[in-house]
């Protein structure tokens, strides 16, 4: 099963503000500056026309009367987790998909907790009493029929549950528009429109052969692994199992991305000073995770997502490093041979081929071991006294984010 929280972040609000229960609130980016995007509407703001991810200036002309909150991205982490700990009473096959997402296998629970009806509510009613959050559950065999389930039945429940078994794809699943299946977002469905692929049935009785060579025609070769995800997608199949460790595998990449509150054109004073903190909280993490890494990817994004602009490159270094400098030097010189020099909204840097910090390959030249050291300090005094606690002299200019993102968690007010 999937259980997927309704309206997250608003229903913890209303939960902590008992004085908003019957009016329409939204968690926002900022309601200072009236700025920044719905991350969360409760189902009375949804009833104004009000949705996740539109501007919070458009949200409020639709609903004058918006209760806007801003973000504690802290608490429903610690909220989630407090889910987490109710669906671990019922079984330890839990698998996080999202914040306010998880996929539970309580096969082996039906003899000790009663059939699923009960399960369900038990689950339901577990969170409502300790949380205030109000919980919708897909159920099927497999996770992939669990999540479409969740999103096009059980959410508009009133009960806020959905079975869906596999022996009912075909009648339940397959009538509706292909846009409804899950990984199908709006770029994706024009292309299936263009291919002649209307409903989740036009793609689950096509042969794969066939699906695989009209996708080779439109995304080229590398098309066929997606081709096939998404003819399984559509006939049910899903072989993972829900696996509770999934967040804690090894990780084969460390990456850090910003948003900036702007269009950044330059890369004196604003794209190198945006690169340098992002390459710096790339290596913070690597060094507290003991990892280093050989392969440095650097990309940008412009503001238009409708028409997008920008890149995404690597470059191999000699030896794996997790030193700030390095990363930012080879970073730097990634946006110098590949930017076109169009204005970016979003800039990232990531660190693969990942290998453990404690054992590496000692060089001649300049002093990487005083370096490691002095920024073992650093990240030292920041683990102690905080982010902003020593910063370097570039995150004081007005086109740093160093500041503005010590407050928040994933780019949201903790």
């Amino acid at each position: 099963m999937l259980v997927d929280c309704q309206s997250f972040y608003a229903s913890v609000e209303k939960a902590a503000h008992p004085e908003y229960r019957d009016k329409p609130v939204a968690v926002a980016g900022s309601p200072e500056r009236r700025s920044g995007i719905i991350l969360a509407a409760c189902p009375i703001a949804k009833s104004f026309g009000v949705t996740t991810a539109e501007t919070l200036g458009e949200a409020i002309g639709k609903c004058p009367e918006l209760v806007v909150i801003r973000p504690r991205m802290q608490t429903y982490i610690d909220v989630s987790l407090m889910i987490s700990e109710i669906f671990e009473s019922f079984t330890d096959l839990v698998e996080p998909f999202s914040c306010d997402e998880q996929f539970l296998d309580v096969t082996a629970s039906l003899s000790y907790f009663g059939s699923i009806d009960e399960i369900v509510r038990q689950i339901q009613t577990k969170i409502k009493l300790m949380t205030g959050v109000w919980a919708r559950v897909g159920i099927s065999s497999t996770k992939v029929l669990a999540k479409m389930a969740t999103d096009i039945w059980a959410k508009k429940n009133e009960n806020g549950v959905f079975i869906l078994p596999k022996n009912k794809v075909k009648t339940l699943l397959w009538p509706l528009p292909i846009n409804k299946m899950f990984w199908v977002g709006s770029r994706m469905t024009a292309h299936f429109m263009r291919m002649g692929i209307q409903t989740i049935g036009d793609l689950g009785i096509m042969d794969l052969y066939e699906l695989k060579r009209r996708m080779r025609l439109r995304f080229g070769k590398q098309s066929d692994i997606q081709a096939e995800l998404y003819w399984q997608t559509a006939n049910g199949i899903d072989p993972s199992p829900v696996t509770p460790g999934t967040l804690f595998e090894p990780q084969k990449a460390v990456g850090h991305q910003m948003t900036l509150p702007r269009d950044y054109g330059e890369l004196d004073g604003e794209i190198d000073v945006i690169l340098l903190e992002l390459s710096e909280e790339v290596c913070r993490r690597c060094r507290s995770k003991g990892y280093m890494g050989r392969v440095v990817f650097a990309g940008a994004q412009g503001a238009n997502f409708d028409m997008p602009t920008g890149f995404n490159r690597q470059t191999t270094l000699p030896d794996p490093t997790n030193i700030t400098n390095e990363v930012y030097e080879a970073a730097r010189a990634l946006f110098r041979r590949h930017w076109n020099g169009l204005p970016v909204r979003k800039i990232g840097v990531t660190l693969s081929g990942i290998s453990k910090d404690d054992q590496y390959q000692l060089t001649l030249f300049g002093n990487r071991e005083r370096i490691r050291s002095l920024e073992r300090t650093t990240d030292e005094i920041k683990h102690r006294f905080g982010s902003t606690a020593i910063l370097r002299a570039s995150s004081l200019l007005d086109t740093a984010q160093a500041m503005e993102r010590s407050v928040k968690i994933g780019g949201h007010y903790k």
